[in-house]
């Protein structure tokens, strides 16, 4: 790209004009700032020391030997120690031509005989359906695999389904003791919904339990301990790990049921993976580990029998491994899915895609692994994200006020729906046509929502915000999709050939300069892990196109000339919206 280019050059130039030697990567160039004229900024302060004159000077000097240097600058100004320069028109014009019909723009082939980077997104859990977190998480986990592949990377995408422990066993319990036999069927109830209502029940009469053990005088930590359902529970856990053959019955049953449940959502979000992971198969891993370290001295054994490593090295503190009764917990299993990954793949990089509540679990399975003399410690990282609130407030699954994702989705698609025809968008499609027009856009509106932001910040999701046919949404830049398309279909057909001294117009030149970036954002955003930095540039490129749309004709354009050039643009536009919004894992329409 041309940014390189001119760090290059800059570097000649200071060692021709000042006899010292700089590297590309220590030359700051950056885009120019909309309020200045300019097409790429090099900052030359740093570089006043060297030639020992003002930084103004300094940028004259530097500006006046790149333009005798690099034939495809037309001219540069300086402001202070900011060196602006501008491109040659033709400049623009060639990376149009060469670039309008290319459906894959930005995107880079896959190297062969790289080892993949492995991401693990979703992991639900078998006791309820996938929620609003859920759908953070797994619009996160597949938009950064579209990311890194964009790159060329090759990309492992895991789910590690947590199928076991405690939890599960509260479903199973309360199903065993309150269902009449429910089933899905007999119900109407997608699997995972019916499992969830019975997590639900247990911990209701659970807390009507432990209410009534301190009112009869028991403290609060006592009655939570001691209540007959959580002994009934733990038990039924221990009957699972020890495999007692009527709990395991029922545990298949139940999860199978959610296990549809969960494939049917995931089909909706357009969600898929290439390898499943149970943590009933990886636990027993994880307890062999724990008992590897605890032989080699790493961690230790209390006296009621449970297992420990001691962090306060690391100014962490004491973790569990294992309990007194010999049942794994959470760290146990990750143990063993890590080193069963490793195994398996040999990746280079292991992203675990999971809420920024577990910050402080995966920073001591790093610690674990390390002094466990695991090499692939350090291949592990944590995609931290925020939390998703509605206006209403925080979601809690045991108390049953989660946002189903299902029921979530069902309501966006008919809240597009609505907006959509009073808009007016969907008036000439055929009624299969319109249902699928709503559920683009509804499931665009939240992609976008959710991925537009910082995965780092939380977010407070609004339905209604999110379709908004002019604002920072998904369904507009559909909509500018949708208005190219219409545009190109009605152009007669029409053939582009470059034109040699044609001068922009500056709505053509700023949409120009805009698609020119999209590669090193791709770049970026795969370095960083962040898709809210393509969906943002997927809005500013929308935006432009609208301000280029209704400033300018393009097909009642008298000059066919520039009419074609136009037309190119517009096709060019409509291409990279279309990779951006497929890189966010959303469709784009045809028509609206």
């Amino acid at each position: 790209m041309f940014a390189q280019l001119l760090a290059q050059q800059t570097g000649y130039a200071i060692e021709a004009l000042y006899h010292h030697i700089v590297q590309p990567n220590q030359v700051p160039v950056n885009k120019t700032k909309k309020e200045f004229t300019g097409d790429f900024t090099i900052i030359t302060f740093p570089f006043a020391k060297i030639s020992k004159k003002s930084p103004e000077l300094t940028a004259r000097e530097i500006g006046e030997w790149l333009k005798n240097a690099l034939p495809e600058i037309e001219s540069f100004n300086v402001i202070k120690g900011y060196l602006n320069i501008i491109l040659k028109d033709d400049f623009w014009m060639e990376f149009l031509d060469k670039n309008y019909r290319n459906h894959s723009f930005g995107l880079n082939p896959q190297k062969q005989g790289q080892a993949p980077v492995l991401i693990e997104f979703s992991s639900p859990n078998t006791n309820k359906p996938l929620h609003l977190g859920h759908i953070r998480n797994n619009l996160l986990g597949h938009s950064v695999a579209e990311i890194l592949e964009a790159t060329g990377l090759p990309v492992v995408r895991v789910n590690l389904v947590n199928d076991r422990g405690i939890h599960v066993c509260k479903s199973m319990l309360a199903w065993k003791k309150w269902s009449n036999g429910e089933t899905p069927e007999s119900s109407g109830l997608k699997g995972d919904h019916l499992v969830g209502n019975y997590y639900v029940l247990f911990e209701k009469k659970y807390k009507e339990e432990v209410n009534q053990l301190k009112a009869n005088g028991l403290d609060e930590e006592t009655a939570l301990r001691t209540a007959p359902l959580m002994l009934e529970a733990q038990e039924m856990l221990r009957k699972w790990e020890a495999g007692d053959a009527e709990t395991h019955s029922l545990w298949e049953m139940m999860n199978s049921w959610v296990y549809e449940g969960f494939n049917e959502t995931y089909k909706r979000l357009g969600i898929s993976f290439d390898k499943i992971y149970y943590e009933s198969e990886t636990y027993s891993l994880g307890k062999k580990i724990v008992e590897e370290g605890f032989k080699a001295g790493v961690f230790y054994q209390k006296e009621d029998g449970s297992v420990w490593v001691d962090l306060t090295s690391d100014n962490l503190d004491h973790k569990l491994l294992l309990r007194s009764d010999g049942t794994s917990v959470y760290i146990t299993q990750d143990l063993g899915c890590a080193e069963l990954r490793y195994q398996e793949f040999s990746p280079q990089k292991m992203i675990y895609v999971v809420g920024n509540e577990q910050n402080y679990h995966f920073e001591v399975l790093k610690l674990i692994l390390q002094r466990l003399g695991r090499t692939y410690a350090d291949k592990i990282f944590h995609l931290s994200y925020g939390m998703v609130d509605l206006p209403e407030g925080k979601m809690k699954s045991r108390e049953g006020t989660v946002v189903d994702a299902d029921d979530l989705i069902e309501e966006i698609i008919l809240t597009a729906r609505e907006i959509t025809l009073e808009l007016g968008k969907a008036t000439d499609l055929d009624e299969y046509e319109a249902h699928e027009l709503f559920s683009m856009i509804g499931l665009a509106a939240l992609k976008y929502f959710i991925l537009k932001v910082d995965p780092r910040k939380n977010i407070l999701f609004n339905p209604t915000e999110s379709i908004d046919f002019d604002g920072n949404t998904g369904p507009f830049i559909q909509y500018t999709h949708a208005r190219i398309r219409s545009v190109l279909r009605k152009a007669n057909p029409w053939s582009f050939t470059p034109q040699k001294n044609m001068t922009f117009y500056e709505e053509e030149k700023e949409i120009l300069k805009i698609l020119y970036d999209f590669p090193s954002v791709i770049k970026q955003s795969a370095k960083e892990l962040d898709p809210s930095q393509i969906a943002n540039f997927a809005y500013e490129l929308a935006r432009s196109y609208n301000q280029f749309y209704h400033n300018l004709s393009i097909l009642h354009e008298p000059d066919e000339q520039r009419m074609l050039t136009r037309l190119a643009i517009s096709q060019f536009t409509a291409q990279v919206i279309r990779i951006s919004m497929h890189l966010l894992g959303i469709d784009v329409p045809e028509r609206m």
